[in-house]
This record gives structure tokens, C-alpha cells and sequence, in this order.
């Protein structure tokens, strides 16, 4: 178990979030830099390392979609306190990453806090075609890689048929330069952001686990990128 802690959920999620729940977000704010960033970076090494297989699907035919989404976070990460160079990127913890365009995914998820999910349109559903996952919450990415929007949330309960339609035309309609945000808020057990099962609870939920995620439309390719920035906090007692 990895026990890594925000102090705060930011302002924005301590509201009551509902599904869809989307807002308008900031051209440039779909990725961010907080103050666990060293600790989760550390933490998305290890599993990049070590289970490569579960956190990362990325292939040739996925590549352009890939490495537009990294074009697009080079873009931002400037202001975020990054040092972009032709072959190399200076993070906020000193580490030095390598821009490997054959891995653009991989890349990201040496860079950014953030789990990133591309999807892309096949028919009438939006389909996932490559995701770097490493702080998923109690699913896998290898059963969801694939697979459309109803697909992928099976078997969450309030995911129904209205929801899924709902979410299918925030999918059609999300524009390239404005973004879409929302958050989730769930009380759990064990802290650790690398859940891909879900652990048995009990009476006493000592965290609060908060996706903060984006979706945007990439201007080339028109893919939709979702990201999810997580924090986790221990509750007041």
C-alpha cells in the first residue's frame, strides 16, 4: 500500500458532485501541478517500471493521437513551472524526462499528474484507444481498453441508459479549445492511489478519495482526451 496525501481537496469539490456535473474549464487548465506532485510523480515510475502491462496501452496505430496529446500538454507545461527543450523536459521535482515521440504516453506519464484516456469515435460510441492509467479506482485498464463509453462503465449502477446517452453527447459536443470539467468525491478504506480492485470496506472510512477530470477535443486528430487528476485526503476525525 502506497500512502500518498493531499492536505486539502481544492475549493471547487467540496461541493456535491453528480454525474454528469460538467463545467466550462480554461483552455490551458486541463492539467495541474500540486503539491504531491514529486511523491505521485515517484509513484507513477515505479508502476510505468514494474507494471507497465496494467498502467499503459499505446501502439503504432494509436501513435498520432498519442503524440498530439503530448504536443498539446508541451504547450501548457511552461506555466506550470516545466522546462520544455527540443529533446528533454525539466519537471517541477528537478527530474530530467526524455521526449520519446515513438512513446508519447509513456512520456506523459513520466511528466503529469494526470491519468490520461484517449478516445476516439467508431461508429455511434466513443471508444477508448490508448490510456496511460496508473492511479486507477477499482478498474483495469486492460478490461476497458477497446471498449465504447457503456462498455467502459459497466458495472457502475448510475451509469443507466439516460446517463450513458448524456455523457455520449458530451463526448459529440465537447469543442477543441474549451474543455469540460468535473469531479467525483467517494470515502474509502485504503489510500492508495494504485486501486485497480476494489478492497473490502468496513464502517470506518478514513479517506476521501476526488477525480478531478477533464475532457477535451484535440484540434488534429478530433479525439477526446480524458484526464483525471486524483487527490486523496485522510478526513478529520
Amino acid at each position: 500500500m502506497k500512502t500518498i496525501l493531499q492536505q486539502t481537496l481544492p475549493d471547487a469539490h467540496q461541493g456535491d458532485p453528480r454525474l454528469p456535473g460538467t463545467m466550462p474549464c480554461a483552455a490551458n487548465d486541463w492539467l495541474r501541478v500540486d503539491a504531491s506532485y514529486a511523491a505521485q510523480m515517484a509513484y507513477r515510475a515505479h508502476l510505468l517500471a514494474t507494471r507497465p502491462e496494467a498502467v499503459l496501452y499505446e501502439n503504432d496505430r494509436t501513435s498520432e493521437t498519442g503524440d498530439e496529446v503530448l504536443s498539446e500538454a508541451l504547450d501548457i507545461l511552461p506555466d506550470l513551472g516545466f522546462q520544455v527543450m527540443d529533446d528533454q523536459v525539466i519537471c517541477p521535482d528537478g527530474r530530467h524526462v526524455p521526449l520519446d515521440r515513438n512513446a508519447p504516453l509513456h512520456t506523459l506519464g513520466h511528466l503529469v499528474q494526470e491519468d490520461i484516456c484517449i478516445l476516439e469515435k467508431q461508429g455511434d460510441e466513443h471508444v477508448m484507444t490508448s490510456a496511460v492509467l496508473c492511479f486507477p479506482a477499482n478498474w483495469r485498464l486492460a478490461e476497458k481498453i477497446n471498449r465504447p463509453l457503456t462498455g467502459i462503465h459497466v458495472p457502475v449502477p448510475e451509469y443507466d441508459d439516460n446517463i450513458a446517452a448524456r455523457v455520449q453527447r458530451l463526448f459529440d459536443g465537447v469543442q477543441v479549445g474549451r474543455p469540460l470539467w468535473r469531479f467525483n468525491k467517494l470515502r474509502y478504506v485504503d489510500p492508495d492511489l494504485h486501486q485497480p480492485y476494489k478492497r473490502e470496506t468496513d464502517d470506518v472510512m478514513p479517506y476521501t478519495r476526488s477525480e478531478r477530470q477533464c475532457i477535451l477535443r484535440l484540434p488534429r486528430t478530433q479525439a477526446v482526451v480524458f484526464t483525471i487528476h486524483t487527490y486523496v485526503v485522510r478526513n478529520a476525525p
